[in-house]
């Protein structure tokens, strides 16, 4: 009877060093950009949650570990696959981010292994979808300061290369913006004043996520 409670009791006490020493995950990412754009408000997913969005996609993925040992071992897997059977990236910190910058469907999974007990657990993936490029370039805009359609932009999602040049009738540049700063758009000024009423030429240049390209020649109307 004894020995019975001994063993009962020591069975206890494993169990209990066990899952104290047991990584209890939890990861959590955190949105940095979407469509190169900052988000107005912060967002979070968590472990098992899914995220359809526009690239360049950026998120920051954390191991979320109340209390962390030093022993344990972080390994993030990337793939195409829900079930990781290949994987395109593995990083091996408890942090870190990652911009998504293709088309398609993705997956990330945490593994912590602690090697002092060689236990490991995996969590649930996240799934990230990153939706097909577009782009879509307007002909007039009219800069008179009125609040309506003050500036040239154009409307675009999951674009990786953009590059757009305004030229005056006699192919003189007058402006260039590029993907770091797209949706700053042109406010109808060349060299620190405004351009007169009229007809001007622009050229866009542009790759989307999925690999379309786009080339695009047009004219611009000013009209106040």
């Amino acid at each position: 009877m004894l020995t019975r409670i001994f063993h009962y009791l020591l069975f206890i006490v494993l169990l209990i060093s066990f899952s104290e020493s047991y990584a209890q995950i939890n990861p959590i990412a955190d949105l940095i950009r979407e469509n190169g754009v900052t988000p107005d408000e912060p967002y979070q997913m968590q472990a098992g949650d899914e995220y359809i969005g526009a690239a360049p996609l950026e998120f920051l993925f954390s191991a979320n570990i109340d209390d962390p040992l030093p022993s344990y071992r972080y390994e993030w897997n990337f793939s195409e696959f829900p079930d990781f059977k290949t994987i395109y990236l593995t990083r091996f910190d408890e942090e870190t981010s990652y911009t998504f910058d293709r088309s398609g469907r993705f997956y990330v999974r945490l593994q912590v292994t602690d090697v002092d007990n060689e236990t490991t657990e995996i969590s649930d993936p996240f799934s990230i979808q990153i939706a097909e490029s577009e782009l879509k370039i307007p002909n007039a805009f009219s800069p008179n300061d009125d609040g309506i359609n003050d500036i040239f932009k154009v409307k675009h999602k999951s674009l990786v290369r953009f590059e757009a040049t305004v030229f005056n009738r006699w192919g003189q540049k007058l402006y260039h913006w590029d993907l770091s700063n797209i949706d700053e758009g042109w406010n109808g000024e060349a060299h620190g004043k405004q351009v007169s009423d009229g007809v001007y030429f622009i050229v866009v240049k542009a790759v989307g996520s999925d690999g379309v390209v786009y080339n695009h020649k047009g004219d611009i109307n000013i009209l106040r």
